[in-house]
């Protein structure tokens, strides 16, 4: 059913029957929310809908951007604002449950629903938002990413280092810096854009803004015996925080993820919060092809059930690769966490 019918027909309901409508659409034309809206234009005052837009054939009506079109551009009260601001950790937080990969792209709530690129663009973003974005990404608990790529130049650069020095310019000695240091890294096979997470340790370091709040002191794989149908691994990983080692032990489904579940073991001795954190995808690209000693390109995308992060690690060996980033990945998540306490007792 197309929306203009649905708004006919709730019409037509409406005069002729005394009883408050409800509407339960599905999503089999790619319609569900907009015939959802039409209903609720109508006269409709209960709609049905699903997070993600789970359910049968083509999902149900998404509930996230019902209520976000609702409240913000018809003027419904639907939540109250405080509530509206945890519709993306709640979308996440329903996909980590549910084993669902979210897609990036999801109205509202998806990591590139308000995400730029290009330099020009860039700068039409910093200087009037509203020309590029429907709403205020705070508003829905999302966030706006600027992404790297070789047409974002300095603007993206400069942006992501006025977080931390408001005073730095396109001009200033330290950009340029950090520009020769991404340049130098692009050519080693490192590709940013996606990977602001992994850009914002980098910007930290290169302004000796940034103390690690991990080393590791060693780390060993051993893989699944040849010829048989156990493809399991097991990882040791011994680490470091402000003096005190700790060493774990883990098994996993391969060498990258017992990696991860080695590391993480070890740092939840001193980082209990990193108990939330959960890869939830992880890429390889070669980045030479036909060479015996290729180098490869390893991206790894993590959540913690409020926001969704990716790091990137280069490196001749796919493992030392896997931990350049997921040493990244649980850095940024250590940072973030602390740069929240700060906000919190209003020292940041």
């Amino acid at each position: 059913t197309l929306p203009f019918d649905v708004y006919n027909i709730v019409k037509s309901l409406k005069k002729q029957l005394n009883t408050p409508l409800g509407i339960h659409c599905h999503d089999d034309s790619g319609l569900g929310v907009a015939n959802s809206l039409m209903a609720v234009d109508a006269g409709a005052r209960q709609v049905q809908g699903v997070f993600l837009g789970f359910g049968e054939r083509c999902g149900n009506a998404n509930l996230a951007s019902i209520i976000s079109n609702l409240q913000l551009k018809m003027g419904y009260d639907c939540l109250p604002e405080e509530y509206m601001k945890n519709l993306t950790g709640t979308a996440i937080k329903i996909a980590e449950i549910s084993n669902y990969n979210m897609s990036g792209r999801e109205p509202f709530v998806g990591k590139s629903a308000f995400a730029h690129k290009g330099g020009m663009h860039i700068d039409a973003v910093l200087k009037a938002p509203e020309s590029f974005e429907h709403i205020k990404p705070e508003l829905v608990g999302n966030e706006r990413r600027i992404l790297m790529s070789e047409v974002a130049g300095r603007s993206t650069i400069v942006n992501l280092m006025q977080e931390i020095n408001p005073n730095l310019t396109k001009k200033s000695e330290e950009t340029t810096r950090v520009m020769n240091r991404i340049k130098d890294l692009e050519h080693q096979g490192y590709q940013f854009e996606g990977a602001e997470s992994s850009v914002r340790l980098l910007i930290r370091k290169e302004l000796n803004k940034y103390k690690p709040f991990f080393t590791i002191e060693d780390y060993k794989i051993i893989g699944s015996q040849p010829k048989t149908e156990n493809t399991g691994a097991s990882a040791m990983v011994k680490v470091n925080v402000d003096g005190a080692s700790e060493i774990n032990a883990a098994e996993g489904d391969g060498p990258v993820n017992a990696l991860d579940k080695a590391l993480r073991k070890a740092l939840e001795v001193f980082y209990p919060k990193l108990k939330e954190v959960r890869l939830v995808d992880f890429k390889v690209r070669v980045i030479d092809k036909g060479a015996t000693a290729s180098k490869v390109r390893v991206l790894i995308e993590s959540t913690d059930g409020k926001e969704i992060w990716t790091n990137v690690g280069v490196s001749t060996d796919i493992i030392e690769a896997s931990l350049i980033a997921l040493v990244d990945s649980l850095e940024f998540k250590l940072l973030r966490d602390m740069e929240e306490t700060l906000k919190t007792y209003k020292l940041l």
